[in-house]
């Protein structure tokens, strides 16, 4: 009776007139700010790039889903204060060669970019200087001391959409000390890929800040790249010096692989995986299903960590109910889904308050430029589509809001998650395979996470 309701509503609001849909929901007029300028026949363009066909495509493919779905979206509801938004990216595949030529285009055109969207760390810490130097602000929803502070420990021109992770790092540190009944004597062993990414929460400041809570974090981290197959003995190695936690600071294809060796070693009652937001999202649990564990359920079952933002299954909130809205008249399936999809959406809105704003201050659009969206952005206390808050402590380049959430997999009466595969919800899959309904449930409510730039400690 559930599906046959939820079919019904979705069918419903995909045949609804397109007339009837031209009007924007209250709950985004009322919280942007009113436009004093009409833009009507100008364009604002949401320029980005960065991996989409490498490691980062489960992530960066959905992304541009959600910035297709949203930009058509706002577009046939006025776009920004009546300029059409258009987007134009470029696919680096993960090189840095790339993402150097790519950055060297937009930089030096006649109408330079006054705001631009990165993906990932290395391109931040990459091109970290030369956005300063070219006055050019960054999104990016990344999250490295050295892309957002660099070595000096400044603040530049790039702003990262969630928190630090280091400073996530220090979140499940907290989470572990304050639950001792799932955590009796935690031993946490830092297991990800290398680079700038995977290695960005594994630092000094994050690891002391545990150490103070009594967690103790393995000396030397093991790393395997994406392509890593067999990870075994990395697994085994950190499992032999006494980590019953395994952290990573990984996406799709990392921790589902981290988890397939935890149970092919047969040590899932023993050791909890856990990582950064990334590890908690669609794409791992579905990768997860690879290899099931010991209750039949998907081996990524019970991987905890941050989600400092609101997800799908909190459909009483507008924005996520207007998401899936979108998502299904758009035909957007699971793997689509994803953490990605929704910042997607999120980015097209946040650029409906900055250039807002920019545009009274400014009075023209022409007369916007890199140095007043960056004072827009530092300024700004704003949540985008209520889905987290994007605002700026003096000095800081990333937002701190955090919690808790572990992946877990619905159960058949669809009442929450299932506790062994004799009572979880198997859908049909178009390959005639069958498919565990993933999900991710907020074990703590949003709160600061811990400030553990070099030098902060989080211990004020």
């Amino acid at each position: 009776m559930r599906k046959a309701l939820l079919l019904i509503v979705l069918v419903l609001l995909v045949a609804l007139p397109a007339s009837a849909q031209e009007e924007m929901p209250a709950f985004i007029t009322d919280s942007h700010t009113a436009c004093e300028v009409d833009l009507t026949g100008q364009t604002i363009t949401i320029n980005h790039f960065g991996d989409i066909s490498g490691s980062f495509a489960f992530i960066t493919q959905p992304l541009l889903a959600g910035l297709e779905d949203g930009i058509a979206y706002y577009n046939a509801r006025g776009g920004i204060c009546g300029a059409e938004i258009v987007p134009n990216n470029r696919d680096t595949a993960g090189d840095p060669a790339q993402t150097q030529a790519a950055y060297d285009d937009y930089s030096t055109r006649e109408d330079k970019p006054d705001l631009l969207v990165l993906y990932s760390s290395a391109d931040s810490e990459l091109l970290r200087t030369q956005l300063a130097e070219d006055e050019i602000p960054v999104l990016i929803s990344a999250g490295s001391v050295a892309g957002l502070y660099g070595e000096t420990d400044e603040p530049g021109w790039i702003f990262a959409t969630n928190p630090l992770y280091v400073d996530q790092f220090g979140s499940f540190c907290d989470f572990a000390a304050a639950n001792a009944e799932m955590y009796p004597e935690p031993v946490i062993g830092y297991i990800s890929w290398p680079g700038a990414f995977g290695q960005a929460a594994f630092q000094p400041d994050a690891i002391a800040y545990c150490e103070s809570l009594g967690i103790d974090v393995i000396d030397t981290p093991e790393q395997f790249l994406p392509t890593a197959t067999d990870i075994t003995t990395n697994v085994q190695n950190l499992v032999d010096a006494g980590a019953n936690i395994l952290y990573t600071n990984s996406l799709a294809s990392g921790p589902a692989i981290i988890a397939k060796t935890i149970v092919d070693l047969g040590i899932e009652d023993d050791v909890q995986l856990a990582g950064v937001n990334w590890a908690l999202d669609t794409s791992v649990a579905l990768l997860g299903q690879r290899t099931l564990g010991s209750d039949g359920l998907p081996s990524t079952n019970g991987l905890v960590g941050s989600l400092p933002f609101h997800w799908y299954s909190e459909r009483q909130l507008p924005g996520i109910a207007l998401i899936l809205e979108q998502a299904a008249a758009n035909e957007r399936g699971l793997t689509v889904q994803n953490v990605s999809y929704i910042l997607g959406w999120g980015l097209v809105d946040q650029y409906a308050e900055i250039y807002a704003q920019a545009v009274n201050q400014a009075g023209s659009l022409e007369a916007v430029d890199g140095a007043l969206i960056k004072s827009v952005i530092e300024n700004i206390n704003y949540s985008p589509l209520g889905l987290f808050d994007f605002t700026y402590a003096e000095g800081m380049r990333s937002v701190t809001g955090n919690r808790m959430a572990v992946i877990q997999y619905l159960n058949a009466e669809m009442t929450g998650p299932a506790t062994s595969a004799a009572d979880a919800l198997l859908v049909d899959t178009p390959d005639g395979g069958k498919l565990f309904v993933p999900l991710i449930v907020p074990l703590t409510e949003f709160a600061p996470a811990p400030d553990l730039r070099p030098g902060m400690g989080g211990m004020e």
